[in-house]
């Protein structure tokens, strides 16, 4: 492998020889001011000229040995002139980041989003992520606030979308596709997500619906860009929760960019506030970067690299939790004993190559590695008591337990590892057909070597009584009839898998602007298709093969309202990865076959002033049908698939979104989202699937003090009726349909900005600063009981056994600084 890459990096490299100007020639590419690449700038002299392309890069042939005044122009930019004298043959490179037309970057801003939402994607500003609150900030908070995507435990930043699970999402940086842990179960062990916000100058969301381009995923696309600096710049963010800093800068003929981010995050301020008092040593770090070289004004090599360590040391020492009702108020508490030991490291390294062939054809070359060695072990032995709670007011005792209903203890045994290598090759072309087409296209091989030993065991015992797992033929009658069979562990795993997954997809994709009458239209269709081989040590070879055509058509109509009508659909297919070989056993059956999602979309955009500032409503009303469907548990964050097609399913829904200037100067929206899905597993009927959140509302919104601008104010406020509560990973789900308790959480930040942009210092200590803020933030300001998940214990006495939350972080303080040089 590592001679392919080489073998790929040297045809690039050679290929590069090849664009060396023969005459007098000036080139370079053009940025906007957030440092983007800028198609469709002007570049002209006299009579002659030339427009930069999809990459903002521009090549022109000018008279040597003659005097010329270049002239640089786009709508929404102040013109830029270039005076040149060029000798014959001579090459000139010649880069520049363009300055706003403060009158008209509206209308810009505007076309830009237009766009994005033309293909169905929702542009996100990288700004609002950086600044917004949340318990785990970045790019998923904002995510959050959107309709359609649940988000039910704050220190996770893995995301649900309109009925799907966290394994059904795609993320891309820079059309790198980026990967996750795979043993973490809960959002306590995770550590930092993938994407740097501050890296990042784009941030594009597709909630369905979306392009063949995209990979094989049932549920969204997550399309992050990160950006190229055009000169020197630095950030920092520090708080009680970890930092992060940032350096960027690019070389003086700007053929060199490179960014890189350092970040260390620590969830002990929240873990500490649960009702479990621990002993927590977390460490979760990592180290990104982004470099670029443009050998010539065609051909440009970037890498993008990852490196992170998460170490997640716990040790439990006791819990009480208080349920029940007002009038009859039960209490578990638990003394621990034990730890857990978990080690999460990944490294991801990738290079991409961009080939402007011509004028029309653009190639792109792109080679990834991830790798991913992880540890899960733990020995904890938790002693409970379940009993009465003293509800005397006044009483010394308040909230203690009295009575004991039930006494037992568990002990849960974990030696987990897993090392897994995924290498990807993939080959991307560009063609402009003309003016108002454009053909895309694609192949990828990517190879997945996983290495996976399971060793899990839980043993239950109550009033001394071993309790035997939930099998028919061992019935448990204790203690009236004495049982004198072996002892066993209630679950036992035990498993040793090496699985090898060769995968070869592709997709071919046509676009299309034209008109209809006086109506603007936008056309796509393309096909994907994916043909994937599983084997390993044991495991019989078995290779299948899914084809997906998808389509997309938007319609603005010529009327005085600004509308915009969407409708988007096709099949879309999820070829399983190796955690959806895995039953719940540890056994990898390689017979399960990808699970089948028709998707139809039908979305609509409304823009329009209000109290004389821009405003969108963003409405869109789908339907998904799904087959093949592999049903799963979900613990928290973690999901144990059943490794078996035997089940369908259906979702649908309706997401709104009301966006715009609720104050003048700043963005923020309300969202409504209703969502229903359900499946049926072997024909016995349709129950709530684990991700049916019914009814969604959140806000965020931003505010400042109309005589002190600033300072400022960030609110993020989501509110989700509850999630089904789960059931044991032995269980029969059908048994299970009880729902979790409603999600509300509301998330407060204050900020002073010391120094802004616009109004830098010119002496002092302060001079450095570009920007320079600190503010103080309350999570969770309302003190509300979320529950992630069910702990589910059992009495043998009185045979019952009790769901009992699991409750998230309660309220939070925090103070932050953020500063730009």
């Amino acid at each position: 492998m590592k001679t392919t890459l080489l073998t790929l990096v040297c045809c690039l490299f050679c290929l590069s020889g090849a664009l060396i100007a023969q005459n007098a020639t000036v080139k370079g590419i053009i940025f906007d001011d957030q440092q983007k690449p800028l198609p469709g700038v002007n570049v002209t002299y006299g009579d002659d000229g030339t427009q930069t392309d999809f990459n903002g890069v521009y090549v022109l042939q000018i008279p040597s040995d003659t005097d010329i005044q270049l002239k640089f122009s786009y709508v929404g930019f102040k013109d830029v002139t270039l005076n040149l004298n060029l000798s014959k043959y001579e090459d000139y490179e010649f880069n520049y980041a363009m300055k706003t037309d403060i009158e008209v970057i509206g209308t810009v801003i505007i076309d830009e989003k237009r766009r994005k939402k033309v293909q169905g994607l929702e542009p996100i500003s990288p700004e609002i992520a950086r600044r917004m609150i949340g318990g785990n900030p970045g790019v998923e908070n904002i995510l959050q606030s959107l309709p359609g995507v649940n988000i039910n435990n704050e220190l996770s930043t893995q995301y649900a979308v309109r009925g799907g699970n966290y394994d059904e999402n795609l993320v891309y940086v820079n059309e790198i596709e980026v990967y996750r842990p795979f043993l973490i179960r809960s959002g306590q062990q995770e550590g930092l997500s993938f994407v740097n916000t501050d890296l990042t100058s784009s941030v594009d969301f597709s909630a369905g619906g979306f392009q063949a381009k995209y990979g094989d995923k049932l549920s969204s696309v997550l399309d992050i860009k990160y950006r190229k600096p055009a000169s020197f710049d630095a950030s920092l963010d520090l708080s009680l929760l970890g930092g992060s800093m940032a350096v960027g800068g690019a070389s003086k003929d700007g053929r060199f960019t490179g960014i890189v981010g350092l970040r260390y995050r620590d969830n002990s301020l929240f873990v500490d506030a649960k009702q479990t008092e621990t002993n927590f040593r977390p460490k979760f770090a990592d180290a990104q970067t982004y470099l670029t070289y443009k050998f010539s004004n065609k051909f440009e090599l970037g890498f993008l690299g990852n490196i992170a360590i998460n170490q997640y040391d716990y040790e439990p020492l006791t819990r009480q939790t208080n349920f029940g009702t007002l009038a009859e108020p039960i209490a578990l508490l638990v003394f621990y004993d034990g730890q857990e030991e978990d080690r999460y490291n990944t490294y991801f390294g990738a290079l991409k190559g961009t080939y402007a062939v011509s004028d029309t054809y653009t190639a792109k070359f792109i080679a990834s590695a991830y790798q991913t060695t992880e540890q899960e072990y733990f020995d904890i032995l938790a002693q409970y008591r379940l009993g009465e709670v003293n509800t005397n007011i006044g009483d010394d005792n308040l909230g203690e337990v009295e009575f004991s209903e039930g006494i037992g203890s568990q002990l849960t045994h974990a030696r987990n590892d897993l090392d897994a290598l995924i290498i990807n090759l993939q080959h991307k072309g560009i063609v402009s057909v003309d003016d108002e087409s454009t053909v895309e296209y694609g192949i990828k091989y990517t190879r997945e070597d996983i290495r996976d030993r399971v060793q899990e065991y839980e043993i239950i015992d109550s009033a001394g009584f071993s309790i035997r797992p939930p099998i028919i033929d061992f019935a448990n009658n204790q203690p009236y009839t004495p049982f004198d069979a072996p002892i066993v562990p209630f679950t036992d795993i035990r498993a040793q898998n090496d699985v090898q997954i060769n995968r070869f997809s592709g997709f071919a994709q046509w676009s299309k602007s034209t008109t209809w009458g006086s109506n603007e239209v936008w056309l796509n269709g393309g096909v994907r298709a994916q043909n994937w081989t599983v084997s390993g040590d044991g495991i019989e070879s078995v290779s299948q093969t899914v084809v997906s055509p998808r389509a997309q058509i938007s319609l603005k109509p010529d009327w005085d309202m600004d509308m915009l009508f969407r409708l988007s659909g096709g099949f879309y297919h999820q070829p399983p990865f190796y955690r959806e070989l895995r039953d719940s056993t540890g056994t990898v059956r390689p017979g399960v076959k990808a699970q089948q999602s028709i998707h139809i979309v039908l979305g609509n955009d409304y823009s329009f002033n209000l109290w004389d500032r821009p405003f969108t409503l963003n409405s869109e009303l789908y339907y998904k049908n799904l087959t093949n469907v592999n049903p799963y548990t979900l613990e928290n964050v973690r999901i144990r698939y059943r490794a078996n097609n035997n089940a369908v399913a259906y979702s649908y829904g309706l997401d709104m979104r009301l966006a715009g200037e609720f104050v003048p100067g700043t963005e923020s929206w309300v969202s409504v989202g209703y969502l229903k899905t359900e499946e049926n597993i072997d024909d016995r009927g349709y129950i709530f699937r684990p991700t049916d959140q019914r009814l969604k509302f959140a806000v965020l919104f931003q505010d400042y003090v109309k005589i002190i601008p600033d300072l400022k104010m960030y609110l993020n406020l989501v509110y989700q009726t509850g999630l089904p509560g789960g059931s044991p990973s032995y269980a029969d789900p059908y048994d299970f349909q009880t729902r979790l308790s409603d999600y509300k959480r509301a998330d407060l930040g204050v900020s002073y900005v010391i120094v802004r942009k616009d109004k830098q210092r010119d002496s002092g200590f302060l001079k450095p600063f570009k920007e320079l803020s600190i503010g103080a933030e309350i999570f969770n300001i309302f003190d509300v009981q979320n529950s992630i998940t069910n702990t589910f214990v059992r009495d043998v006495y009185t045979k019952t056994q009790y769901s009992i939350p699991n409750f998230l972080s309660p309220r939070v303080y925090n103070v932050r600084l953020t500063a730009k040089f």
